[in-house]
């Protein structure tokens, strides 16, 4: 098997920007573009395949041929022919609305879908762009409901203010929502189970609001309360940093200027690769290459033994597998 990069799924959206297109050096006139999925298994958004002998298959035909050799032997046990992770660029020119995801377990048994947690790296963000994750003060189910009742929902969730580099661990059960401004590379389990909380009573251009999820969402949100709900890191030049490790996906940050080898031989997993800034080149151990430059996205097969990395001039990457 070879590195396959995908044909990016681009979703126009009432509260989406302008950045992602030219981000991604897409020729495209496309205008509002809130989200690209980069891969894919996700029922009737799957991804296609953009490079190579399997150019044009769809993410779903290509775990359902290569199995254990794309994903791993215990991943293809644990997920079977459906494929883990969804992979997104997001940006904000407005604000989403409040939302939470459930757990596997909720998930399963209501939708017969795998749970949702996730991750957000800040790529960049505007003057004062801010995102809101968890509770700043603790309060009951009922409590939470008489809040969304009376529009005081936002004054019980923290808020930061956001910065390039920042990151955001948000396990299911976690309350959260971007904000305008806000331009985020998004790692996720593969769900599209989004229970909507709070939109701040827009309306649309029929002038309808959109539907909330009150009840749904009261039993799938976590009530804890953190003292802080941002991930914190140092950054390091040349080598991979962890910034997450969680059952759903281990997500390492790469910042370089020097070539560096990576070696999977005891790693049962795929890679995936999310070039945030910069370009590069990958170079597996059986010869295969592949160019990667800032918007790009690569799965590397867990058949991949070890891979070389040369960047051109700076690059920076995120690593995640399962």
């Amino acid at each position: 098997m070879y590195p396959l990069k995908f044909e990016p799924i681009l979703k126009q959206t009432l509260w989406g920007g302008e950045k992602i297109v030219p981000f991604k050096h897409l020729e495209s006139e496309l205008t509002g573009v809130g989200e690209s999925w980069e891969i894919s298994d996700v029922d009737g958004d799957e991804s296609v395949v953009a490079n190579g002998v399997d150019k044009g298959l769809t993410l779903t035909e290509v775990v359902r041929r290569y199995r254990e050799e794309l994903v791993g032997e215990e991943n293809y046990r644990r997920f079977g022919n459906k494929f883990p992770l969804l992979i997104k660029f997001i940006d904000a020119k407005q604000d989403l609305s409040i939302q939470v995801h459930p757990d596997d377990t909720l998930a399963k048994k209501r939708h017969n879908s795998f749970g949702k947690t996730e991750m957000w790296y800040v790529i960049d963000a505007d003057k004062g762009a801010k995102l809101r994750s968890g509770f700043s003060e603790q309060i009951s189910p009922k409590e939470y409901k008489e809040r969304i009742h009376n529009n005081t929902i936002t004054d019980v969730l923290q808020e930061y203010e956001i910065h390039p580099g920042d990151v955001f661990f948000l396990p299911a059960g976690r309350v959260h929502s971007i904000g305008a401004g806000a331009f985020i590379a998004e790692i996720q389990q593969t769900s599209n189970v989004t229970y909507r909380i709070y939109d701040f009573n827009r309306k649309d251009a029929q002038g309808k609001t959109r539907e909330l999820h009150t009840e749904l969402a009261k039993e799938a949100i976590n009530y804890e309360v953190l003292d802080d709900y941002r991930t914190s890191y140092e950054p390091v030049e040349n080598e991979p940093v962890e910034l997450v490790a969680c059952p759903y996906f281990t997500t390492s940050i790469y910042d370089m200027t020097e070539e560096i080898t990576c070696d999977y031989s005891e790693l049962d997993s795929f890679v995936i690769f999310i070039c945030i800034e910069g370009s590069c080149k990958l170079i597996d151990d059986q010869k295969n290459e592949v160019s990667l430059q800032a918007g790009e996205t690569v799965l590397i097969p867990a058949t991949t033994q070890e891979l070389t990395i040369e960047p051109v001039g700076t690059v920076k990457l995120l690593e995640t597998y399962v």
